[in-house]
This record gives structure tokens, C-alpha cells and sequence, in this order.
């Protein structure tokens, strides 16, 4: 049983214009003491819906959601919504229609009708989860393709049933074929028709260009979705993702994620948090400043070039802890475990973390993020670059006071080689799966752990 996507479609504009309705009548039931809308009323209800049903589709809400998060569609509905919503204020502000309508009425509407929305998609994944876990309202795939790529698709589609795909048929990319588990490409069109397929996957490498220019000449008559997934599996990601650039599709193979929306919510989470830290710790940081003057001459901040975000030099602060000393041009020397060129004070201040707070300056200069990967010495750069191929990626985003690789413990002296790939590991990760929730949990870890570590000295 495979239902309609019109039919879908059809029905969840219908419901959405039934719940923004409801949501309409129930705010003023609970505003007015339980009486009908009055006909001005009604009138902002219908325009409402109006607005919802021509604003939902430019924002994705009536296409396929198959094997899509829930997360993302509830962001979207309250993107939509809130769109719809505002254009309702313009409008309202516009014709001076305002004060003629209950604010308390409008912003329960709004509201109800985002909760509304967002349970009556909650309830429809639900329910297509559980009919597809029962082996309806399927999407019957032929996969072709062998390899890395056709062997994820095939784990991946048998571990998620709930979004409904299954791999009717798999074949070999060659003509002729001598693993009798998989078909051969003779067989192709025969099997579309006998078996009813919605869609071909393809998962072969970037280089087969030739095998996948005559897979689609065979295809070339059958009105059926075609969906490339390249085989990719030697190659280091990052972000990859689809790009329309010039009109062209682009496929990412290494992206930054600090791109449009993300880019402005990582600033202002940057500004916000370094403002209200500064504010809070420059009692403490002037005290800090008076003890490192009192036990060593010198200047209070050390100041040493870093690698930013894209692998452009900045400047980073921190509170001197060492006694001034000579070091090799282009050498840095790690502080190791009762390193002699540590003050007592700057000791104190290594272990609790103290010595890097002048960093949330950085921040609000723009050169640092709260949260990210920790920034290396230049020589530690050219070292390493060399011995970890993904070194360099890391420079895709700012780098953090605090970050993914030092909450799971991967902080202080890198003495070995593999202390720094764990670490590059743990950033990469990061990079890859960044979002303000991740950030907001690596600050609250910071908390939580406190600042000193036992590698930290």
C-alpha cells in the first residue's frame, strides 16, 4: 500500500486550515467568554488560513517528509507560521485595522495555532512511522551500485523502517554480472514494471561517469525519480550538503557551517555570552592582573599568533603564567608537568582554566567564538598538518575557548600523536555537527566539569 503524494498533500492543507480555524475560535472563546467569532473577526481567521496555505508550500511543508528529522519540520512550521503571522501585523498596521482587534486574541491565536500545527505534524509522524513500520505506505527502491556507498543505503534502509523505504531490487552496475546476489543491468527495466518501483537509487563513485550516463540512457523512457548517491567513502567530509550556485547543484564535499542564519545566530550567542562573562569576571580578572604583577616582572597579558577561522592569523590573549624566557624563532615549546618556566601564580591560574579569560575579549573582537576548536601554536600547525591529513579543517569555523575535544577530556599537552588525532577528531565532529543546541550543551558541560583538568598545567 503506497498512498498518494497529492492525496497527502491534499489532506494536510486541509488539516492545517481546520487547525489555524479551530486555534481562531478557541482564542476568542476563551477571550469573549465563549461566544462566536464576530464577522470582523472571522474575516483575519480566513485570511489567515489564506496566507497559511499560499506562505506553507514555499517553505517545504507539503513535500514528501520520508526519512526527514521531525526537528526540522517543527522548525519549519514555526518559521512558516511566524511568516504568516507577521504579514497579518503589516497588514493589520497598514489599513490602521490594529485597534480594532483584540491583542491578547491575536497573539493566543498565534500561538495555538504554532502548537497546533507543530502536535498535528508530531501526530502525522507518528502515524506514518507506525504504518510503515508494518510494511505500509512503502517506497519500493531499486539500488545499483556495489561498495561502501550501496552497503550503507542497504544498512541504513533496513535499521530505519519507519521512513518507508525498501530495497526491492539491487544490481550490479555491469552488464553482466557473475555475483548471483545481485542483478545485472539487463534485467533493469524488466524489474521496474514487475515490481512496481517508485524510485532508482544509484550509488556508484564520482568517476563512473560513463556507467551513469548509460544507466539513465536506459531509464531514458520510464517516468520514474532517479536519485544519485556518489560513492564517497574514501573522501573527508565536511558538511556536505547540496549548493545551488549560478544555478548550477553543487555537491559540498567540505563546507564551513557558519553560512546565512547559522552564521548570525553564532554571532549573537558569541556577543551575548562574552558581554555578560566580561562583565561578571572583570572584578576577578583585575585581581588576576594585580597577582601576576606582584610575583614575576613582566607584562599581565601574553600575546601569541594563532590560526583563525579559514587559517588567517590572529592574535590570542591569555594571562602570562610563565617568567619571561628566550624561544627558538618559529618554535613553541608545549608547557609540560612541572615545567620550571611556570610561576606559582600562573600555576594556579593553569589549573582552574583562569589564564584563558582575557580570550572572551577575542570574542567580542571578533576573532574567537565562545565555543569551538581550541586554537594551536603556528609551529604546532606546520607540525601536525603534516601527520594528521584533516589537521587543517578545523579552520573552518572560529576557533573556542572551550570546545567538543575538551569536555571529553582531550585538553592540555598533546604529547603524543595520538592524543592530537583523538583531538582533531573530537573537533571535526564538532564542525560537522554543529548547531546552537550542541554549543549550549558544551557550555553547560564546561560548567558542570569545572574548569581544571588534570592536563592542564
Amino acid at each position: 500500500m503506497n498512498t498518494s503524494p497529492d492525496t497527502l498533500s491534499l489532506s494536510a492543507r486541509l488539516l492545517d486550515a481546520v487547525v489555524i480555524g479551530l486555534c481562531g475560535f478557541a482564542a476568542y472563546a476563551w477571550r469573549f467568554d465563549f461566544t462566536l467569532p464576530s464577522s470582523d473577526y472571522l474575516g483575519l481567521i480566513v485570511i489567515g488560513v489564506l496566507l497559511a496555505l499560499l506562505f506553507f508550500p514555499l517553505f517545504g511543508l507539503y513535500r514528501s517528509w520520508r526519512g526527514g528529522l521531525l526537528i526540522d519540520l517543527a522548525g519549519r512550521v514555526t518559521l512558516a507560521w511566524g511568516m504568516v503571522f507577521l504579514t497579518l501585523a503589516l497588514m493589520l498596521f497598514a489599513f490602521r485595522l490594529g485597534m480594532g482587534y483584540s491583542r491578547i486574541w491575536v497573539f493566543l491565536w498565534g500561538g495555538l495555532s504554532a502548537g497546533g500545527l507543530i502536535v498535528l505534524r508530531v501526530v502525522t509522524y507518528g502515524v506514518l512511522h507506525q504504518m510503515r513500520q508494518r510494511g505500509l505506505n512503502q517506497k519500493r527502491i531499486a539500488l545499483i551500485g556495489q561498495g561502501a556507498a550501496a552497503d550503507d543505503i542497504l544498512h541504513r534502509t533496513d535499521e530505519a523502517l519507519w521512513a518507508g523505504y525498501r530495497i526491492e531490487a539491487h544490481f550490479s552496475a555491469d552488464e553482466v554480472e557473475t555475483n548471483t546476489a545481485l542483478q545485472s543491468l539487463d534485467q533493469l527495466v524488466t524489474t521496474l514494471h514487475q515490481h512496481a518501483i517508485d524510485e532508482v537509487w544509484i550509488a556508484l563513485p564520482l568517476r563512473d561517469e560513463a556507467r551513469i550516463q548509460h544507466i539513465l540512457m536506459l531509464l531514458r523512457h520510464e517516468p520514474i525519480s532517479v536519485r544519485y548517491a556518489p560513492d564517497i567513502s574514501s573522501l573527508r567530509l565536511l558538511n556536505h550538503d547540496i549548493s545551488t550556485i549560478l544555478g548550477l547543484p553543487m555537491l559540498d564535499l567540505r563546507a564551513t557551517p557558519m553560512q546565512g542564519i547559522n552564521l548570525w545566530l553564532k554571532a549573537i550567542e558569541d556577543t551575548l555570552f562574552a558581554s555578560l562573562i566580561l562583565f561578571l569576571v572583570s572584578p576577578l580578572m583585575l585581581l588576576i592582573a594585580l597577582g601576576i604583577k606582584l610575583t614575576s616582572p613582566g607584562p599581565v597579558l601574553f600575546k601569541q599568533q594563532r590560526h583563525g577561522w579559514g587559517g588567517r592569523e590572529i592574535e590570542v590573549y591569555k594571562f602570562r603564567t610563565m617568567r619571561l624566557h628566550d624561544e627558538a624563532p618559529h618554535q613553541v615549546q608545549q608547557a609540560t608537568r612541572s615545567d620550571t618556566r611556570i610561576t606559582p601564580f600562573g600555576a594556579f591560574l593553569r589549573r582552574t582554566s583562569l589564564d584563558e579569560l582575557p580570550q572572551f575579549i577575542n570574542v567580542l573582537q571578533g576573532r574567537m567564538s565562545i565555543v569551538g576548536p581550541r586554537p594551536h601554536a603556528l609551529a604546532h600547525n606546520e607540525h601536525y598538518k603534516e601527520l594528521i591529513d584533516s589537521y587543517m579543517l578545523r579552520h573552518k569555523v572560529k576557533p573556542g575557548i572551550t570546545g567538543w575535544a575538551q569536555v571529553n577530556g582531550y585538553r592540555g599537552e598533546t604529547d603524543t600523536l595520538e592524543k592530537m588525532q583523538k583531538r582533531i577528531e573530537y573537533d571535526l565532529y564538532y564542525i560537522e555537527h554543529w548547531s546552537l543546541g550542541l554549543d549550549l550543551k558544551i557550555i553547560a558541560l564546561t560548567l558542570f566539569k569545572g574548569f581544571s583538568h588534570p592536563n592542564a598545567y
